[in-house]
């Protein structure tokens, strides 16, 4: 079994544009992707939280996905957000996300009922793991508790690892808690760990991962000479930096 390519680089959480009525507009949010490639991102996490991913449907986020490969965009260089409340949307986010082709699916745990045991969470992504076994797609959890309500704290992360193989890959980290993502990074050589804050960009020349919170036209080409300069680390964390954009979406609302 094989899923795609390991991301790496620096990742920008990309803004989903949305016309007047509130539907996705995928031409401008495909345009913005062409420009974040072209200006130093080596990667883009589409619909996650600066894309608004929750406060789109099923069909809606599925258009998305669509529009990015119908655009001929470089779907193995981008994940792309699947988490959901339900199971079932979960489940159906991802296997469009591996049927399309994305090179990993950023999966959230399922968010509304806060409490769940570990138990009831390895189950959920059991479930996405299985659902997605005859086209595997690499899955990287979502850690982003202030707003999930649930976090993939450490313990759970080696259980998930140990249970599910090669298909946990790594782990995009919204905490803002630097102990608690190197401490996931430790857990196996091959897990990569994504801060989302462009604080740490300096620590990647010694084996962090840098992030920018800025509109990414502002910061990608800053991230990207920063990153791009640094020596080959020491592994204290993998070289897997992804930019993430808080105020991306209003600044693309255009």
């Amino acid at each position: 079994m094989t899923t795609s390519s390991k991301l790496q680089g620096v990742i920008a959480a990309i803004a989903t544009a949305v016309d007047e009525t509130g539907e996705p507009d995928c031409a401008r949010s495909v345009a913005l992707a062409r420009f974040l490639l072209a200006h130093g991102c080596d990667g883009l996490n589409v619909l996650g939280t600066t894309g608004e991913a929750t406060s789109f449907s099923l069909e809606q986020r599925k258009r998305v996905m669509t529009a990015y490969r119908d655009a001929g965009l470089p779907l193995d260089r981008l994940m792309v957000g699947t988490g959901a409340a339900s199971v079932a949307d979960a489940i159906a986010l991802t296997r469009h996300a591996a049927e399309l082709g994305f090179a990993g699916a950023l999966v959230l745990p399922p968010f509304y009922y806060k409490g769940v045991p570990d138990d009831g969470l390895v189950a959920y992504v059991e479930a996405i793991v299985t659902a997605t076994a005859a086209k595997p797609i690499a899955i990287y959890l979502y850690h982003f508790p202030a707003q999930s309500g649930l976090p993939w704290h450490v313990r759970l992360v080696k259980r998930l690892i140990e249970a599910f193989g090669t298909r946990i890959v790594g782990l995009k980290d919204s905490s803002g808690d630097m102990a608690y993502a190197r401490e996931a990074a430790a857990l196996s050589p091959r897990f990569d760990v994504f801060p989302s804050t462009e604080a740490v960009l300096m620590q990647a020349r010694s084996g962090c991962s840098p992030a920018a919170s800025p509109p990414p036209p502002i910061s990608t080409p800053i991230c990207a000479r920063g990153y791009g300069a640094a020596a080959t680390p020491a592994r204290s964390m993998p070289r897997s930096p992804s930019a993430s954009c808080s105020t991306a979406s209003r600044w693309f609302r255009g």
